[in-house]
């Protein structure tokens, strides 16, 4: 089950995902309203969705223009929809345009209350917040009925999964949920009526799936995304008078200060300086940065290269770093590229010297433990060397002293990606690859071909059950290996994340 959601998803880029989440959400909602089934009619609905989405798109164009930057369609279509699901559905022209005024202040929060090129707040809770303060139009969360409740959970947990937000999620729906019930009893409801008002008659799940989660306006850390739903939750749940009431959306905008808190998000250019070949079909791109870059060795950055004929994963896609953390040296990324690759590792490929790419500021928890003398357990699958790549390499210009053992497993022979990086560290490697090496360094041993499994691991390794694990590679082998490790004695495994390849 676990392998299947991996590859779906994995196989879309995020943006569409949501794309497709949203639209169907509409259509079932387009569907109800002709049958009957909600209070709202289906050309309010109609005249609401075209009002909000052509104002987005026409606005995000027009801003793009005028700060010369890349116009992103699909982005502003989200912002649209997102809108549209807020505001009351309405044909009454004044009230359209305070939607469209909506969809204005959206997009111009998305420049205008920015830092280093990054956004601070979700731009559809802005333009929904403001217009409901103003009063010409007004934020009802329509979507937040029983009818739709099936569709728009499938969808919240699909991209909670795919960004790796459940935890963050639940930690909201949960606590939000039970102070909502809690609130509810106590004002004299029932039981049945007060679960069925908090989760079913309420866009809960819908705000925490499609807005509080939204990754461009979340802290990098899990820790601190669970602190940012906490206080989410209370603001929204807790019974106070805030002079505002609409707690959806002060809760998201309260919420999105404090995660701006945590660290800056920023747009990050990278100056392309070259690429290496360090392997059969891999490569190591280098990029200087404009500015330093402070990131954990083992986390991640997403890159965005604009392309003509982009195919349908976009132009926007995460990768590991390399590179160790230096005050002022390049980044380095590595990417495998198979005969049939996608249109953004080509155009990666084909970036001249100089050629300037965009970067998210970095995330991921994927990092080693504080103490150093702790014994590890790496285990790498092809490209999934690569977080251990800048661990190893941060550790090495340390001076650190870790007891690692790298089981490296690889599908083709020949030059090992990072081999010289991980003979020059002084880590044990077991390697795993088609046929054996006529040699291998001090401390290398071969662990023969095929599929690695907790068995064979928990063989080359005795002490495997004392090691803190972490493992990174393609979902299928992260999977798999994440239980093997667990039935073989480990107790703490850790996996990277990988949003599709």
């Amino acid at each position: 089950m676990k392998q299947t959601l991996d590859r779906m998803t994995g196989a879309i880029p995020m943006y569409k995902l949501v794309l497709l989440c949203l639209a169907a959400i509409t259509a079932l909602a387009l569907v109800l309203s002709l049958a009957g089934q909600l209070s709202v009619q289906p050309l309010e609905l109609l005249a609401s969705l075209a009002v909000s989405v052509s104002v987005t798109i026409s606005t995000g164009w027009l801003a793009a223009r005028l700060v010369r930057s890349r116009f992103h369609p699909e982005s502003s279509v989200i912002t649209g929809l997102l809108i549209f699901m807020i505001m009351e559905p309405t044909t009454d022209p004044p009230v359209l345009l305070g939607i469209a005024l909506a969809a204005v202040i959206a997009t111009a929060s998305k420049y205008l209350l920015a830092v280093r090129g990054r956004h601070i707040f979700n731009a559809a809770a802005t333009g929904t917040f403001v217009i409901g303060i103003i009063g010409t139009a007004y934020p009802l969360w329509w979507v937040g009925t029983p009818y739709l409740q099936p569709v728009i959970i499938i969808g919240a947990l699909l991209l909670l999964y795919r960004t790796q937000r459940l935890a963050m999620g639940i930690t909201f729906a949960v606590l939000a949920g039970t102070i909502g019930v809690a609130a509810s009893l106590i004002g004299g409801s029932t039981l049945e009526s007060a679960l069925g008002f908090a989760f079913l008659s309420s866009a809960l799940f819908f705000f925490v799936g499609f807005m509080l989660t939204e990754p461009l306006t979340l802290p990098p850390r899990r820790w601190q995304q669970i602190v940012v739903a906490v206080i989410a939750a209370l603001i929204f749940a807790v019974p106070f008078n805030s002079g505002y009431t609409n707690k959806y959306l002060l809760a998201l905008l309260v919420a999105n200060l404090f995660a701006f808190a945590f660290g800056q998000r920023r747009d990050i250019r990278l100056a392309y300086l070259g690429k290496t070949q360090v392997g059969r079909s891999t490569f190591e791109l280098a990029f200087q940065p404009s500015r330093r870059v402070r990131f954990l060795p083992g986390q991640y950055m997403e890159l965005t290269i604009p392309h003509r004929r982009a195919d349908f994963r976009g132009s926007r896609r995460y990768f590991s770093i390399s590179s160790a953390p230096t005050p002022d040296g390049p980044l380095t990324f590595a990417i495998t590229v198979p005969e049939k690759s996608s249109s953004f590792k080509r155009a990666l490929l084909d970036l001249e010297p100089g050629a300037v790419v965009h970067g998210t500021g970095v995330g991921g928890d994927f990092a080693l433990p504080r103490d150093a003398t702790e014994p590890l357990l790496l285990v790498a699958g092809g490209i999934g060397i690569t977080p251990f790549a800048s661990q190893l390499a941060h550790a090495t210009a340390r001076g650190e002293k870790r007891d690692v053992v790298v089981a490296y497993a690889t599908s083709t022979a020949g030059v090992l990606p990072y081999g010289a990086l991980l003979e020059s560290s002084g880590v044990k490697v077991v390697l795993y690859a088609p046929e054996e090496p006529t040699s291998l360094p001090v401390g290398w041993q071969y662990g023969g071909s095929g599929r690695v499994t907790g068995e064979r691991l928990a063989t080359a390794i005795p002490d495997l059950a004392l090691r803190r694990a972490f493992v990174s590679g393609p979902p299928a082998l992260v999977n798999d290996l994440r239980k093997a490790l667990r039935s073989q004695g480990a107790t703490r495994v850790h996996t990277d994340y990988f949003s599709g390849y």
